[in-house]
């Protein structure tokens, strides 16, 4: 008989959860009071959406990623829906492209503005009708550009190609009408060849999403699956739902035979809904309960016994609902390996969370991150409408490697990497609207008649740049007149802070940076002098 050791060697054994102190919530958010089973709220790099509870309509709050602490009440809104907003998910090759859906029956495409929201935006980039009924649950594919899954109360998964030229899409290309009853999840494989479902009638089905082909069905009268979601290329799926003694479980299954799980296991018996997260790149399980304080984590293994329980965050603070960031827009200084956005519906409050993997050095840990998916697509919509099924492209999230990222000039020009460590200002996603900051100073600087030689030499070598850049929201800096309004002066005092933030941030930065040089400096006296 062979020994076994009693536990496993994991690097990952002692990750924990680390919560945002209060000044780093959003606070003050009127989360939406609907029941629907979403995460109602969705995040990247530079901005988090979150649904909120508004008359005469649904609407959705877009929130500059920086834009910690109370949150004004009148704060402009994406407000076109006719009815209320049931889910909302970023565009993952576009920070400043989002889409809704809403109980009007349509799905809404917007275009959000370089530097946030703000004005009431309802006028929306593409408008895609096609659902007879409310349209509860829409994804994007994850490798081909513009492309849009959508589904709704009319038990119809509709594909879209938003490359199409009109503002209007009323056809989508293709419509799958498989499931007898309401689609509760959809879940893509990586390359996006395969979709998983879960269906009110509690079984999981996969799907060619290509031809609306049923590859799969499970019918497991011992677990009631409600979401289901792909673990990467393990070729996997788990599901979450409920076991014939109504107790909350989990499932895995192998994507290639539905008949029977590979492993079941109970949680507790509670009765709100398990949202999963799947971590691909450190093969981490997130299971958060709505209704739950508390946030599970496993590992997930290709050898038997599959599922490794790790241990589990806790907080007396109920989350409704809640929005995860992509990798990239992740604290690689910090270990950070995953970011909750957690929805406290009783203190109208969002509260980011940490996943904090224990580590003494300040350094960059390459072995707790591989090469990630990126912000790049592997082919348009026409060449995965034609049949092509290609990976994600990989990103390394090492700081100085370049992100492959054709929105980035966008944000972060020529100015902000001479300015700062280019090593900061790609670890920490709150640096990324720092230019326009900048470049207003710049330009407020530049009407002072004698500016010092410092800095005197850095305009220089940049004057060009900056006078073709420094313009808000159409308008020269140099030229904007005194605000008028009310609602103007309320959006120069947003602008204010904005830039008091910004500079705050980048002082502390540069103050973090200086102490890693001087270790660094001291590291290498004490290694000549060893010598």
């Amino acid at each position: 008989m062979t020994w076994r050791p009693q536990y496993r060697s994991s690097k990952f054994r002692h990750v924990f959860g680390k919560p945002a102190t209060k000044e780093n919530c959003y606070d003050g958010v009127p989360i939406t009071r609907s029941v629907h089973d979403n995460h109602l709220c969705a995040a990247n790099p530079r901005f988090i959406a979150v649904i909120t509870e508004c008359a005469g309509g649904g609407a959705f709050l877009v929130l500059s990623i920086s834009h910690t602490g109370k949150v004004d009440p009148h704060h402009p809104r994406v407000s076109g829906h006719r009815g209320n907003v049931l889910d909302v998910k970023w565009n993952p090759f576009n920070d400043f492209c989002i889409a809704s859906c809403s109980e009007d029956a349509t799905v809404k495409v917007w275009e959000i503005p370089k530097h946030g929201v703000l004005k009431n935006i309802t006028v929306p980039w593409k408008e895609l009708q096609g659902h007879s009924r409310r349209v509860g649950l829409i994804e994007w594919h994850p490798t081909a550009n513009n492309v849009l899954f959508s589904t709704g109360y009319d038990y119809q998964v509709m594909v879209w190609n938003l490359d199409a030229p009109e503002q209007v899409i009323k056809n989508p290309v293709r419509s799958i009408s498989v499931h007898p009853d309401m689609v509760l999840s959809m879940s893509f494989n990586m390359d996006g060849s395969r979709l998983a479902t879960s269906c009110k009638d509690k079984k999981i089905r996969i799907f060619d999403p290509r031809t609306g082909a049923l590859l799969q069905e499970a019918n497991c009268k011992s677990h009631k699956a409600s979401k289901v979601l792909y673990l990467g290329n393990l070729k996997m799926l788990l599901s979450t739902g409920n076991s014939r003694w109504n107790h909350r479980q989990i499932a895995l299954w192998d994507q290639e035979d539905l008949s029977q799980p590979l492993l079941q296991e109970d949680l507790d018996g509670s009765s709100g809904v398990l949202f999963p997260f799947y971590d691909p790149d450190t093969h981490m399980l997130y299971v958060a309960g709505k209704g739950d304080g508390n946030i599970r984590y496993y590992e997930i293994s290709s050898e038997k016994p599959y599922i490794h329980f790790l241990t589990e965050y806790r907080s007396h603070l109920p989350q409704k609902g809640m929005g995860i960031m992509p990798k990239r827009g992740l604290d690689v200084y910090s270990c950070e390996v995953f970011r909750f956005y957690r929805l406290v519906t009783i203190k109208s409050l969002i509260e980011p969370l940490s996943m904090i993997v224990p580590r003494r050095s300040e350094s960059y840990q390459e072995d707790i991150y591989p090469m990630t998916a990126g912000c790049e697509p592997a082919m348009s919509a026409a060449e995965w409408m034609s049949g092509m099924d290609k990976g994600p492209v990989m990103m390394s999230l090492k700081p100085g490697s370049k992100l492959s990222d054709p929105l980035s000039d966008l944000t972060s020009g020529k100015a902000l990497s001479s300015s700062l460590d280019s090593r900061r200002s790609q670890s920490r996603p709150g640096l990324l609207q720092l230019s326009f900051i900048q470049e207003q100073l710049d330009a407020k600087e530049s009407k002072e008649p004698e500016p010092t030689n410092d800095l005197q030499a850095w305009q220089n070598g940049e004057a060009q740049d900056k006078s073709r850049s420094a313009v808000t929201n159409g308008r020269d800096v140099m030229l904007c007149s005194p605000p008028k309004t009310e609602n103007e002066l309320r959006q120069v005092f947003y602008k204010q802070q904005e830039e008091i933030r910004r500079l705050r941030e980048m002082l502390s930065q540069r103050e973090v940076r200086i102490k890693q040089l001087e270790l660094e400096i001291k590291n290498v006296k004490n290694s000549q002098s060893s010598h």
